[in-house]
């Protein structure tokens, strides 16, 4: 048949194999210029997402004058009549006399005319009942815009929030923040023989995939149901088409597990040309992983949602995971394209000729080495449950010990870092 004649699903079976480094930034593109619309959410509810917006105090930081220590807030020389006492929370007058001083906690406000301030520590008392001492050279107290100045920005759009954030938001006067929704995520798992109970028999094995998938997905950010996992799905390609068109109703990203190949039950290349999808990236010259694909659907409206065809093996499933997903969701959620951290290998890693292969690691982070796992075959999962992340050998080399290599991190925990 002649490619003037052939059929969108027929095209789609040529697929056009993409270096994996290429591949990655590919999706992470295709993420950022659909990115997730901004949401304002409270400040307890914001761990894990992304700022939509810079970070700025809504007035110095701090707002006014504050005691670092406790102490006496003197002004003039001393010896020093104790006129008041000044606790956080209250908004003092002027010490207006020299020669007096009141009482001050730490994190008061220090009052106005005040020209030192004397630890308590540091301090006696005269005969008469006066306050006596030498101040420190340098001011005790915390200086207005001493952290920071009002509207400066702290930390720009795309930042992941951490407690730490929060914690500085609060600081900043913010009830609120502008942040990038959560995306959406459901997984179809495809494949007849698989049982979602009990131990392997009878020619059909259980799936691994099901249950792990959503879990990872979820560290990644994503918000993933019960009701967004479906499966399996029938080997047929109606069944694919439903599916699929049920799934991306709600989803931002359907992940999907097998039928990334072209065999007699593969249907998802067909069922995503009769939903009029394009490809980010179909194939990628990856080991393990290799017939994995990203794809892309745009509604009238302009709604964007995306497929991501991961292998039924299920090693390399987690291989499509990390090389697509975790991409293309920093792009969706406004964050800056991953940088892969290093590490120097600790024993000989083969290569894959062509093929990036990415290796199943185990990292010691006091040391800074990578150290290759057992069991690491397309279909086991005892390896990945043993592994920090996959070491990343590059296209026509082979690792070396105390060769430098990419590393990408699996996810320990939702918003965690990994190295």
């Amino acid at each position: 048949m002649s490619t003037e004649t052939a059929s969108a699903a027929e095209r789609a079976a040529v697929p056009s194999v993409v270096d994996w480094a290429e591949a990655r930034a590919r999706a992470y593109g295709a993420g950022r210029s659909a990115a997730l619309p901004a949401v304002d959410r409270p400040l307890a509810d914001t761990d894990g997402l992304t700022l939509a917006e810079p970070l700025a105090p809504a007035t110095d930081l701090p707002a006014f004058p504050t005691s670092s220590v406790d102490g006496w807030a003197v002004r003039g020389d001393g010896p020093w009549r104790v006129v008041g006492r000044v606790l956080a929370g209250g908004s003092p007058p002027p010490l207006a006399e020299d020669g007096t001083t009141v009482e001050i906690a730490t994190g008061a406000m220090v009052p106005e005319g005040v020209t030192a301030i004397l630890r308590v520590e540091e301090s006696t008392r005269t005969a008469d009942g006066r306050i006596a001492g030498t101040p420190r050279p340098h001011p005790e107290w915390r200086r207005p815009g001493e952290e920071a100045y009002a509207g400066e920005e702290l930390l720009p759009a795309g930042t992941p929030v951490d407690p730490a954030l929060i914690g500085l938001a609060a600081s900043c006067g913010h009830d609120t923040l502008r942040m990038r929704r959560r995306a959406r995520a459901a997984l179809l798992v495809f494949g007849d023989e698989l049982l979602t109970s009990g131990p392997p028999a009878a020619g059909r094995v259980r799936d691994a995939l099901g249950p792990a998938v959503p879990a990872w997905l979820r560290r990644y950010g994503c918000e993933v149901r019960p009701a967004d996992v479906t499966g399996p799905v029938a080997d047929t390609l109606p069944a694919h088409v439903g599916a699929l068109r049920a799934a991306l109703a709600e989803a931002d990203l359907v992940c999907t597990t097998g039928g990334t190949m072209h065999g007699p039950v593969d249907h998802l290349h067909p069922a995503l040309a009769e939903l009029g999808a394009d490809y980010v990236v179909n194939t990628v010259a990856v080991r393990p992983g290799f017939p994995m694909l990203l794809a892309r659907l745009t509604d009238p409206d302009g709604r964007v949602r995306f497929v991501a065809g991961l292998p039924g093996n299920p090693q390399s499933a987690i291989v499509a995971l990390v090389s697509l997903v975790a991409p293309l969701l920093a792009g969706l959620s406004g964050r800056p394209e991953p940088v892969l951290p290093h590490a120097t290998l600790a024993e000989p890693v083969p290569g894959r000729g062509d093929y990036t292969h990415l290796a199943l690691v185990r990292l010691d982070r006091m040391a800074g080495t990578a150290h290759p796992v057992r069991h690491v075959g397309s279909a086991m999962l005892r390896g990945l449950a043993g592994a920090d992340g996959f070491a990343v050998i590059r296209p026509g080399t082979t690792g070396e010990p105390g060769d430098r290599v990419p590393v990408v991190p699996l996810p320990l925990q939702p918003g965690e870092r990994a190295w």
